[in-house]
């Protein structure tokens, strides 16, 4: 791995060699890298010549520290482009990951003022309020809160919510999806979120509402997501005129 003669720095070589090794799938998202004095004792170097090349690679988001356990392998981020209009299983789908959904609460309430707003619903009118953690490969990704007008999908169960809400709205209702309007910001893990999504508390998050219209306007649903900002990113495209 090591060619103390070349005029490449060594530590680069070690950023290089580690690299090469999670691309291969030698090392694997979540295992532990040796520790720096293994590396060190192993290649005949220095630990703080080895610690500077692991902090590379931290800081680069390729491997992640967990104090007093050592250093692992990050797990690679899911890119979503901001252009089209999918459902979370359609877009682990594409991407050949298997989705899955953790139901937390599934139950109709009355629309808070503020619901009730979002979905241009009467404050007071039945919706249904569905939690889930969204996962991919079993890897939790996403707590997500949704509210649905009961009057729009009256037979709306927890059976339903075992494959693509999306694809049941059009299948099964009839309903033909037109647009959704997504806004996305920056946030910190709460408690709540933290518990869910397998990450410390205040670790970065991506807070996204999104509202979904039916082709006469009608709006389908609102939903607030927390992606773990580790784990999800977003890309578009834009073209100068």
């Amino acid at each position: 791995m090591i060619d103390k003669k070349s005029p490449i720095p060594i530590y680069f070589q070690i950023e290089e060699f580690i690299k090469k090794q999670i691309a291969e799938g030698v090392l694997y998202p979540g295992e532990a890298l040796p520790s720096e004095r293994e590396f060190a004792d192993e290649y005949g170097i220095s630990r703080m010549t080895v610690r500077h090349g692991i902090n590379n690679l931290v800081n680069q988001k390729l491997l992640y520290r967990k104090k007093g356990k050592g250093t692992f392998v990050s797990w690679p981020k899911i890119e979503q482009p901001l252009s089209g209009m999918t459902s979370f299983t359609e877009d682990m789908e594409s991407r050949n990951m298997k989705p899955d959904s953790k139901l937390l609460v599934f139950t109709t309430i009355q629309a808070s003022a503020f619901v009730a707003r979002q979905l241009q619903i009467s404050e007071g009118e039945a919706v249904y309020f569905i939690q889930r953690v969204r996962l991919a490969d079993e890897l939790p990704i996403a707590l997500e809160r949704t509210y649905i007008p009961v009057s729009l999908v009256p037979g709306l169960t927890k059976e339903v919510l075992n494959a693509s809400l999306y694809a049941y709205f059009e299948e099964t209702c009839g309903f033909t999806i037109h647009e959704a309007e997504q806004t996305i910001e920056a946030s910190l893990a709460s408690e709540e979120d933290a518990t869910h999504l397998s990450v410390p508390i205040n670790s970065p998050l991506l807070s996204i509402r999104r509202n979904t219209r039916l082709l006469d306007n009608r709006v389908l649903e609102v939903v607030f997501s927390h992606y773990r900002g580790d784990r999800y990113h977003f890309v578009t495209r834009m073209v100068r005129n």
